[in-house]
């Protein structure tokens, strides 16, 4: 069993302490007057179970109180947690003081209090104090980090704030911030125990291999030698002939890159003279109208592929509507087919043998066009692989051209750099710069060649990632989520119908995903926020919070075993409960305490509820949970009226 409350306690400057004692197993009402510091409770306990916030609220708590206290329970064991109000101007406190106590031992003295417990490790500190094992490493929807579960998850099922416990829009506690939604949807599972902490794990891992693999394509891709004369040296070749420091290649014949390579070496090695330019055609306009055909070319084929895989869309939608047809006439194979030997019984249905004078025609027009759907989904379903084949030489020939073309823009950079460096009268200058060029890139090649090879690692990766695929691809723990949910549903809509709620004969479920409740109504699926009135989202509030800690005791699940509810009572219930009160309201309030009551006494001792109350019924079981009336009328309140000062609005 996880831990329950056993008290809270608040310290004033001078080191007097205010303690609130709560009974473990067992539900207790603390009810009163309103500004009492009845919903302190429930932010007392958030804050001391490492809330990253200050979420103290009230004048009286924040001017007079100097530290929260908190006392859990486990079995036989007791844990001290104590957190020390900011100071100054600080938004927080992140230093907290953890003490283990003997079972049933008080509050220790403000002077035995040392705040030096860094706020994350006492997270860790009552998150194995729960029984949350730290190795486990969840996954978080469409983000490759991982999550590790905590106490502070546990909490979104154990706290039920006044803006919360009958809100239509959002079911868990802290729902409303973004970031805790995914940190639900991963959580959820886990503590429903429909989670293998080795199949997170796994999944994890794919995750990162898949990056891997990406990245060692990247580097292979980077890392591949020329297939043919690269853009740079071809340019380099170009500008050394215009300065007269190689000869041009032989007319119509393409040098392949070893033999560019070859001759930009003899420049390294020859010496500058000065030589009369050769006038000659410009390359950079040759270079643009050749990068205006590739450009033309791969619009060309992008058109193409996008017409071709618009026909096999539409093929595939023709085809089924081919086979839809298809499917109502196959019905005919059950018609008798004519025998030789018999003679045709004209004007009798092949079907029942009724009379029906035309029933020959009609089915010999329905087997003809039986005969045409079939030759028609023959005839179709052979295209494909044609069709699929004809995009996958588009996609590849757009790839070369998206290669032809980055070839092209690095020939004309190199090319206009060298005309700019180069537009000089002075020839020799002029060489002398191509000469400079040509040497820099032939030593980048040579420490490109000599650098170790890049190691290939796509094989590899490739198999431990379909290894994984094989491994994860059971919907064993799909499977599982959808048991224990089903379980789960099971209680909450047997809760829903000793609560008279809408939609209680229906099927009722828990989304997962959408974090809210669902009615499967014959129309369409009703959300919780379409059920109706404040009492029916109050009553599956509720219901869920039950039945979840029903089933969280059922499994061991390390969620605390407790459940504050912040005055259930406001919602659709007026003043008339207050003071005994009378009417359906109150009827239905006490209904209410009714299915709480039946829970906890269900779990014999392993779950509690506390409950913040305007309301005060002198019925069972809630007069025999009250544990304090806080009113004006007899001085009772969370902070002793002593300790305050001056005068300060809660």
């Amino acid at each position: 069993m996880t831990f329950q409350i056993s008290a809270i306690s608040i310290y004033n400057k001078e080191g007097e302490i205010r303690t609130v004692p709560f009974q473990t197993g067992a539900l207790n009402i603390i009810t009163g007057d309103a500004r009492r510091g009845k919903s302190a409770i429930l932010t007392i306990v958030d804050y001391c179970l490492g809330s990253d916030g200050f979420v103290i609220r009230g004048a009286a708590l924040r001017n007079f109180v100097h530290v929260f206290a908190l006392t859990v329970v486990k079995d036989d064991q007791q844990l001290f947690v104590a957190r020390p109000a900011p100071v100054g101007k600080a938004a927080n406190n992140t230093t907290l003081c953890i003490i283990s106590q003997a079972y049933g031992a008080p509050p220790p003295a403000i002077t035995e209090l040392t705040f030096s417990m860094p706020l994350e490790i006492a997270k860790k500190v009552l998150s194995r104090f729960i029984g949350i094992d730290p190795s486990v490493q969840l996954p978080v929807a469409r983000s490759v980090r991982q999550l590790s579960p905590s106490v502070r998850h546990g909490l979104f099922f154990c706290l039920q704030e006044q803006n919360e416990v009958a809100n239509q829009n959002l079911l868990f506690h802290g729902q409303t911030e973004e970031y805790h939604r995914p940190a639900l949807r991963a959580m959820l599972p886990y503590f429903l125990g429909a989670v293998d902490p080795e199949r997170a794990q796994r999944e994890h891992q794919l995750k990162l291999l898949r990056r891997q693999l990406a990245e060692a394509q990247e580097r292979q891709e980077a890392a591949q030698p020329f297939q043919h004369a690269s853009g740079t040296a071809a340019a380099l070749f170009v500008e050394a002939v215009e300065a007269n420091l190689l000869d041009p290649a032989p007319s119509g014949r393409l040098l392949s890159h070893d033999e560019i390579v070859a001759r930009l070496r003899l420049v390294t090695e020859s010496t500058v003279l000065e030589t009369v330019p050769v006038p000659a055609e410009d390359p950079l306009s040759e270079l643009n109208a050749a990068r205006r055909d590739l450009r033309q070319a791969y619009a060309q084929t992008r058109v193409r592929i996008s017409n071709l895989k618009t026909i096999a869309r539409e093929k595939d939608d023709f085809l089924g509507q081919v086979r839809e047809q298809h499917a109502r006439l196959a019905t005919l194979g059950l018609l008798p087919h004519a025998r030789p030997e018999m003679p045709p019984q004209q004007g009798l249905c092949p079907v029942c043998g009724s009379d029906a004078p035309d029933a020959g025609q009609a089915t010999q027009i329905m087997r003809q066009d039986l005969e045409r759907l079939d030759a028609e989904m023959t005839t179709i379903g052979e295209s494909t692989p044609d069709i699929n084949a004809r995009i996958a030489e588009e996609e590849e020939a757009l790839a070369e051209l998206r290669s032809a073309l980055a070839r092209n823009q690095e020939e004309i950079e190199v090319f206009s750099a060298g005309q700019r460096a180069t537009a000089q009268d002075d020839s020799q200058h002029r060489a002398a710069v191509v000469q400079g060029r040509v040497s820099l890139f032939l030593d980048t090649m040579a420490r490109h060649t000599q650098a170790p090879p890049v190691v290939d690692r796509r094989e590899e990766l490739t198999v431990q990632i379909a290894e994984l695929e094989d491994q994860l691809a059971s919907t064993v723990q799909e499977d599982l989520l959808s048991s224990h949910l089903s379980l789960v549903n099971q209680k909450i809509q047997a809760k829903a119908t000793a609560l008279e709620l809408e939609h209680h004969d229906e099927p009722i479920r828990l989304d997962p995903q959408a974090l809210t409740l669902i009615a499967d109504t014959r129309p369409r699926p009703t959300k919780m926020s379409e059920m109706g009135s404040g009492q029916n989202y109050l009553g599956y509030h509720i219901a869920t919070m039950l039945s979840l800690h029903e089933w969280f005791a059922e499994i061991s699940s390390p969620v605390p075993r407790f459940l504050i509810l912040d005055q259930p009572s406001q919602a659709g219930f007026p003043d008339e409960t207050r003071d005994g009160g009378f009417g359906t309201a109150r009827a239905t309030l006490l209904n209410l305490y009714k299915t709480i009551q039946a829970s906890v006494e269900a779990l014999r001792g392993g779950f509690q509820v506390i409950v913040v109350e305007h309301a005060d019924l002198d019925d069972e079981p809630f007069r025999s949970a009250v544990r304090a009336r806080w009113r004006r009328s007899n001085g009772e309140a969370l902070v002793p009226e002593h300790w305050i000062t001056y005068d300060a609005d809660e």
